[in-house]
């Protein structure tokens, strides 16, 4: 299987997916620290991939995703953004409607 379809595959079988630099326990950067305890404020259930341990998926998702950074959040298989839209979404409360809507 192609780190492509390695990729497609995952975001097709996550709810909610987060790729990060570290894990949600110990965030390597501080965007990726901000997107995570969004989604744990929203009591989101996810799963994550540290791209900082897994290299081909760090530089194939971007080419995937068309988003050039690092979190990438996927919500019910499609891209809803990065650290700064997440953010945005959490404070609005749209977010948390966003992770509410996969439970049903």
């Amino acid at each position: 299987m192609s780190t492509e379809e390695k990729l497609k595959e995952q975001i097709a079988k996550n709810n909610i997916l987060i790729y990060m630099k570290g894990t949600p326990y110990e965030p390597r950067c501080g965007f990726s620290a901000k997107t995570v305890q969004a989604l744990i404020d929203c009591e989101a259930e996810f799963s994550y991939v540290d791209v900082l341990a897994n290299t081909e998926i760090r530089s194939t998702l971007p080419s995937i995703s068309d988003w050039p950074t690092f979190p990438q959040v996927f919500v019910a298989g499609e891209l809803i953004g990065g650290a700064d839209i997440v953010t945005e979404l959490h404070e609005s409360g749209e977010l948390s409607k966003m992770i509410k809507a996969t439970s049903e």
